[in-house]
């Protein structure tokens, strides 16, 4: 029996093209469907689709739109089960992570509906007397959302939830290897009342991502952008967008650091940043990367970090998955440049892994000379690194060109917070593990990781002021 061919959605219906592209599991190699592959004639169709929507949508009161969310998020809750295969089998996750996604992406859904009447204007004082003004706040038109493969719900819904939220009107560009999960997703919010045209799907095939890309970016219909995947395609993204001066919103990839101190609970220490280091693969852009242990305790923490790794991916468990065997292949010669250069292997075969699969390793002593001390492996790959003091562990967590997410674990809450300072980082958490996403926080990195916020800020993202002044 052949697979099935998911079609594009446009202006709420089902659009199928003349090109389809094939979608394997990462855990069998099997193609489990095919999907339609969107050309530039169908990219404008949806960008039509979009643009003539947005005035309705723009005026829609705030509370019809909140009841679209919620409504959305009731039917999560009835489709649980064929969301969660979705992502099971497009990307390899573990049904843990996939009720993970499911269950922040419900919550991520009632959350920024309670928020849509929150966005404001005001009303300052003028400078001249008898004249008034308002400074209004509105959105910018038709967004583009680019969100990857690895959180295909989390970060689908956060990449078009808060342009919608804001009066936007939206067209996804679902991720090659997750395509369907982004069906669902669309598919959510029309069935719970999206007007049509507010929202569309396109996909493509691998090789025309970059002219596809270029062709929506550079369309005078779309205002702004917002993309999260690796630093080096945010990079040409960021250039397409200033080239064509529309703003952007980038999350980038993350070298991310825990600092375990040398008072530090070393055996919470140790499973948060197995989880940390682990979960999914490794493959979360704030994945803990870097484990920067006091020389003190580096002898304990070595001992209770093995236990924690062990027991969260045991041997003769189920293999981890990555997304593809490069990603595998990729993290196998991190490793072996580094043994090569002289780090010491704590935990698991520096040679492991078969296909798309890999069990967690853990370095110690990564050194600026080998290719995993700056590289993001996004896999199961971490570096236990030991300093001797506070200065030399901030200056060693500031080493990279990345800062979206980090962790310190101490029990000095001074102490904590003075650490937290000092590092260049999105976020920082205290005895907890680098992996931490909750809508009511900002979401978002500097330097390479890049700029702007998802999160409790997001819908401040997604409107600008209008300024109108007026005679008394």
């Amino acid at each position: 029996m052949a697979p099935i061919t998911y079609p594009l959605l446009i202006n709420n219906n089902t659009h199928s093209t003349s090109t389809t592209f094939p979608v394997s599991s990462p855990a069998t190699g099997e193609v489990i469907h095919n999907f339609s592959s969107a050309s530039k004639s169908d990219i404008d169709l949806a960008l039509k689709a979009a643009q003539e929507s947005f005035p309705a949508w723009k005026r829609l009161p705030p509370p019809k739109k909140r009841d679209i969310f919620l409504r959305a998020a009731d039917l999560m809750s009835e489709r649980m089960e064929d969301m969660k295969k979705a992502m099971v089998q497009e990307t390899g996750a573990a049904e843990a992570w996939a009720e993970f996604n499911l269950n922040l992406t419900a919550d991520m859904l009632r959350d920024v509906a309670g928020r849509i009447s929150s966005i404001q204007g005001s009303i300052p004082t003028t400078s001249e007397e008898g004249v008034s003004a308002l400074v209004l706040k509105e959105p910018f038109g038709v967004a583009l959302a680019i969100a990857p493969w690895n959180a295909p719900y989390i970060l689908g819904m956060r990449s078009m939830l808060f342009p919608l939220a804001a009066g936007n009107t939206v067209v996804l560009k679902a991720p090659e290897s997750s395509p369907l999960c982004s069906t669902h997703l669309v598919q959510l919010l029309h069935d719970a009342g999206l007007p049509a045209g507010v929202l569309n799907l396109v996909a493509h095939r691998v090789e025309d991502a970059a002219s596809i890309t270029k062709y929506l970016i550079e369309s005078p219909v779309i205002k702004k952008i917002n993309f999260t995947g690796s630093t080096g395609v945010g990079r040409i993204i960021a250039e397409l967008a200033g080239r064509n001066l529309k703003p952007v919103l980038l999350e980038l990839g993350g070298k991310a650091p825990a600092i375990v101190c040398d008072d530090a609970d070393l055996e919470l220490a140790a499973k948060e940043c197995a989880v940390g280091a682990f979960l999914h693969a490794g493959q979360i852009c704030m994945s803990t990367e870097r484990i920067i242990v006091f020389e003190k305790v580096l002898g304990e923490f070595e001992t209770a970090f093995k236990k924690a790794v062990a027991e969260f991916a045991p041997e003769g468990g189920d293999k981890p998955v990555l997304i593809n065997a490069v990603g595998v292949q990729k993290n196998k010669k991190l490793l072996d440049d580094a043994v090569g250069k002289g780090a010491r292997i704590l935990h698991g075969d520096p040679k492991n892994g078969k296909d798309a699969m890999m069990m967690p390793v853990v370095v110690v002593g990564t050194k600026k000379e080998m290719d995993l001390y700056y590289t993001e492996s996004f896999g199961p790959t971490v570096s236990v690194m030991p300093v001797k003091s506070e200065e030399e562990a901030l200056e060693l967590a500031n080493d990279t060109e990345y800062g979206l997410s980090s962790a310190v674990f101490t029990k000095d809450l001074g102490r904590a917070l003075r650490i937290a300072k000092g590092i260049e980082s999105g976020a920082v958490h205290v005895n907890g593990m680098t992996v931490h996403d909750e809508t009511a926080l900002p979401h978002g990195g500097v330097k390479s990781s890049g700029y702007g916020r998802f999160g409790a800020s997001g819908l401040e993202e997604w409107v600008r002021t209008k300024t109108v002044t007026f005679r008394d």
